[in-house]
């Protein structure tokens, strides 16, 4: 028999009542209408929580954080499981600095707030801020569950921190963990990611159950590791297991298949991925334009995003860069450039880096530069890829300063930033600068690798440094234990050739340990131009004739120097050869900016 009051039943009913019309406006979409009755009755941390989650699952930021606000203003009391969502609100948001703020203030925390922030961390790209609070969660005794483990393990594998991961393992191991499908699946990207492939499979071969989770991560990490071999016959193993691929399947088989431009391969996925209905999934879609700019099928990739009904992000991204990444179509990318500039579809950093990289190679510089204050609009300091990006295209349009200018406003720099601006240096004929850079560089503790050595030793030998150039050649192999490639050797042929040591230039080539390619006995034979020595350059000649018989300019390069010999016969008989060879010396040509590129950016869609 009840015994509660007839008023008492009455107000039970309306705060029932109260409570349906708050979940119903969220479930609709209607958050704001739903955060006025909120706030506007008395606490209820389970329905805060509630209303939170809606926000955290449609990114509603603005009502969130307003949600926050109010339960702050009003001196509501603390919830363990309300703060915990609002860490997780915070970080899905990526404001992981009011996620850290919140767990900061709350005065009793579960593991559940620990791993919402470790995972808030590792998502938002703050790795190594996950790795430091694990041990300080440890030792204040908060024991891990398996999504614990989970997160951490994921913030190893984003750092390739594998000693740290084994760690971890061991600590999973030790509490009884790894048993859980989460921290297999996790355990299993790590080893694959870092290189440790044998491991990874010994682990996926000893699960007892298998989700298309650990078949996706087993897939991936084999791609990652370009063994795409094996990430074929997982493939293959997966569907003969009668598992259903996913769109994180189809993501990473897509990318050993471009990783191999195996073009049939691709062509087959594309089929599996029409008939299971994912070929215009965001990831998916983007996933088959890559792969078809990989194996330089463009057209079918340009057809694929055409016929896409809706142009999203993550396929511009991909088409520009596949347009990019091909180097003999950079006028079509500044096209497409233009044409979903139209449209206004939002630039990110990758589509801004990409046609950076077209505007370095076309020397286009007004677009650059458009697109650096694109850049700046979105991110007042330039990350290190962006960075990176401007400076090679200031350098290569033959603006140094502002490359310096740029290099030296980044707050983080790799060794591909001084790398860049070395090659800049290089190329405008400031080998001190470039020197000067380098020692800098080493002085900042970064280890230079063989693209910095051919970067400084291309800056010696356009400054006419050779003792320089013959220094830092031993450098590299003795201190830095780098083998030189045939670019290396390349640089010290035109080092030598360049001040007049031919007959050192032609002995080095000689004594390298590999077979000379046409840039070695090519620089040998623009030195014997330069100096009209018609025995090495003969010898030059003949093996480029053999390398590149079809390219004309070896021929003509010889031809000068018989010319420059006054062996006028020679020259003339050489050319005759070239015209019953039917050889002709190709054009040169240059690229003009036209106005139909000089289109203005939207700079209010960042």
């Amino acid at each position: 028999m009840c015994t509660l009051s007839k008023a008492a039943c009455s107000g039970f009913g309306d705060t029932a009542k109260t409570h349906a019309k708050i979940f119903d406006l969220c479930r609709r979409g209607r958050l704001d209408e739903a955060l006025q009755v909120l706030t506007s009755i008395s606490f209820n941390a389970h329905l805060c929580s509630f209303f939170l989650q809606f926000c955290v699952d449609s990114k509603a930021e603005a009502q969130g954080r307003y949600l926050h606000d109010h339960l702050a203003r009003n001196g509501f009391p603390s919830d363990v499981h309300l703060n915990t969502k609002f860490i997780v609100f915070y970080s899905r948001v990526g404001d992981v600095n009011s996620a850290r703020r919140v767990f900061d203030e709350m005065p009793h925390r579960s593991i559940v707030s620990w791993t919402a922030l470790i995972s808030g961390y590792t998502q938002n790209g703050y790795p190594r801020r996950a790795l430091e609070i694990f041990p300080r969660m440890r030792q204040l005794g908060f024991k891990c569950n398996d999504f614990t483990y989970g997160s951490i393990l994921r913030a190893c594998t984003v750092l390739l921190y594998v000693k740290s991961g084994e760690v971890i393992h061991g600590c999973a191991l030790k509490d009884g963990f790894c048993g859980s499908l989460f921290v297999q699946s996790a355990l299993i990207d790590l080893y694959s990611k870092c290189g440790r492939s044998e491991k990874a499979r010994i682990l996926f071969e000893t699960m007892l159950v298998r989700d298309v989770v650990c078949w996706n991560v087993v897939i991936g990490g084999y791609a990652a590791q370009g063994l795409d071999d094996e990430a074929f016959g997982m493939f293959r193993e997966m569907l003969s297991h009668g598992m259903l691929p996913d769109h994180f399947t189809f993501m990473g088989i897509l990318k050993a298949c471009g990783g191999v431009e195996d073009l049939a391969k691709v062509h087959q996925i594309h089929g599996i991925v029409t008939k299971l209905g994912l070929c215009f999934q965001s990831s998916v879609s983007g996933s088959l334009i890559g792969a078809y700019g990989k194996c330089r099928s463009l057209s079918n990739a340009r057809l694929l995003y055409d016929i896409m009904p809706e142009k999203d992000l993550v396929s511009s991204t991909t088409m520009i860069t596949s347009y990019a990444q091909s180097g003999k179509q950079s006028k079509e990318a500044l096209e497409f450039f233009g044409k979903i500039n139209q449209y206004a579809v939002v630039m990110d950093e990758i589509i801004m880096c990409s046609m950076l990289n077209v505007c370095a190679d076309l020397v286009f510089l007004s677009l650059g530069q458009q697109i650096h204050a694109l850049a700046l609009k979105k991110q007042p300091f330039c990350d290190t890829a962006m960075g990176n990006a401007l400076i090679d295209m200031y350098a290569k349009s033959g603006n140094i300063e502002d490359a310096s200018r740029v290099f030296y406003e980044m707050e983080n720099q790799n060794v591909i930033s001084w790398t860049s601006l070395i090659t800049g240096y290089g190329k405008h004929g400031y080998g001190e600068e470039a020197i000067s850079l380098f020692n800098k560089m080493l002085n900042n503790g970064l280890k230079p690798n063989d693209v910095t050595f051919l970067s400084l030793l291309f800056a010696c030998s356009h400054a006419g440094m050779i003792a320089k150039g013959w220094e830092y050649f031993h450098l590299m192999m003795n201190e830095y234990k780098i083998s030189p490639r045939a670019e290396h050797y390349s640089c010290i042929v035109d080092l030598l050739g360049r001040g007049g040591l031919l007959e050192e230039a032609y002995n080095l080539v000689c004594d390298i340990n590999m077979r000379p390619d046409a840039s070695v006995w090519g620089a040998l034979l623009g030195a014997c131009r330069i100096y009209s020595n018609k025995s090495l350059g003969e010898i030059a000649a003949r093996h480029l004739f053999d390398l590149e018989a079809l390219d004309t300019v070896n021929y003509v390069m010889l031809s000068n120097i018989y010319a420059s010999s006054g062996l006028w016969d020679d020259a003339l008989n050489l050319r005759k050869i070239m015209r019953e060879r039917g050889m002709m010396k190709e054009p040169g040509h240059s690229f003009i900016s036209s106005a139909k590129y000089q289109m203005p950016l939207h700079l209010d869609k960042v």
